[in-house]
């Protein structure tokens, strides 16, 4: 009998010891719990995330990251705690362009071209950085086919929290958007005073940090960058009082190619001083057929806007490589999102989603 008291007495307290342990763990992983909790699958390979929590770009910024494994680390280290992430980049061909609609209000509507990419919707709100809303290609985090997360909480979803560091596309509470598109080439000197950061953590930068494309340049001119994966690419901005430009590492360093008409258009070549250097694809079949429907009035209707992007949607042979489309509107900060040329699984979205 006074054997049994103490087995007892043991099993209670290891199980207090483990309810112990797990507050604790709950405690540690509270953000990081809650954001999963909020992953939702809207159908195969598409998914909205709201980050909780701080995601420490501002310590990032500090130091910055020189190459695909600093990244790597430091998200392991910061976010991930100790789950490595390998990234993976390959070439994509993209089509952006910058309008309005027929109310009036500034649009920026944009294509990801992709071999395959299951993706990510990702709203974040930084104590110390803008609101914003942005699509990040989930196989940069190492996610495939084979391999992808489900609704909610559960270990194999872990790697979906490095997605802040991995936008490809997104619109601030500010009204200020931006995409990278790939070109073929890029000619620039790095600063040894400044700081390096790659394509998408630039793209954090401008959404955490720039209330316009003014401040938005001012901040990339304030960093080297480097090309994930040797995927060169240039950038298209935009705000909320319709200017834009696009961004271009040439002739030695940062760039800007203004509009010269109330839109603007970029497609996977080098614009920079008229010299469209590109890739030897479809990137200019693309850009004139956009440029065919602004060049006589540059007002698109979102109906417009979705079957434009899924008319220059890219082909590789009998694959379709149109993994997402997306319609930012950035004076109400509101926009319209589909996978693949699915306008019937469209959402629509705001920043503070």
């Amino acid at each position: 009998m006074k054997k049994a008291k103490i087995t007892k007495r043991i099993l209670l307290g290891m199980a207090a010891v483990m309810i112990a342990f797990a507050g604790i763990l709950c405690f540690m992983y509270r953000h990081e719990l809650k954001t999963l909790g909020t992953l939702k699958e809207k159908s195969a390979g598409v998914y909205t995330m709201t980050y909780d929590g701080d995601y420490g770009f501002d310590e990032f910024l500090e130091t910055g990251a020189a190459s695909d494994a600093d990244i790597e680390a430091f998200v392991t280290k910061r976010l991930l705690k100790g789950l490595p992430i390998s990234l993976n980049v390959s070439g994509a061909g993209c089509t952006a362009f910058v309008s309005q609609n027929e109310e009036g209000d500034v649009i920026y509507a944009r294509n990801f071209d992709f071999l395959y990419a299951p993706f990510l919707q990702i709203f974040t709100e930084p104590d110390n950085g803008y609101a914003s809303v942005s699509t990040v290609n989930l196989s940069f985090a190492g996610y495939g086919e084979d391999n992808l997360p489900s609704s909610g909480i559960s270990f194999r979803n872990f790697l979906t929290l490095a997605a802040p560091y991995l936008p490809f596309d997104g619109m601030n509470e500010k009204g200020v958007c931006i995409a990278l598109l790939a070109v073929p080439e890029v000619q620039m000197t790095d600063d040894p005073e400044k700081i390096t950061l790659n394509t998408t953590t630039a793209i954090r930068l401008v959404l955490d940090k720039a209330a316009s494309v003014d401040e938005a340049v001012e901040l990339l001119r304030g960093y080297n960058i480097y090309f994930s994966g040797d995927v060169t690419c240039h950038f298209l901005i935009a705000d909320a009082t319709g200017k834009s430009v696009i961004v271009e590492y040439y002739d030695g360093g940062l760039q800007v190619v203004e509009a010269d008409t109330d839109y603007q258009i970029a497609s996977n070549f080098v614009a920079y001083h008229g010299l469209n250097i590109g890739e030897g694809y479809t990137e200019f079949e693309r850009y004139y057929a956009v440029e065919e429907v602004l060049r006589n009035n540059n007002v698109v209707t979102m109906a417009e806007c979705e079957k434009l992007l899924n008319t220059i949607g890219v082909y590789d042979g009998e694959t379709d490589k149109l993994q997402w489309s997306v319609v930012y509107n950035l004076t109400d900060k509101t926009g319209r999102i589909w996978p693949h040329r699915d306008i019937g699984e469209a959402w629509d979205f705001t920043v503070w989603q």
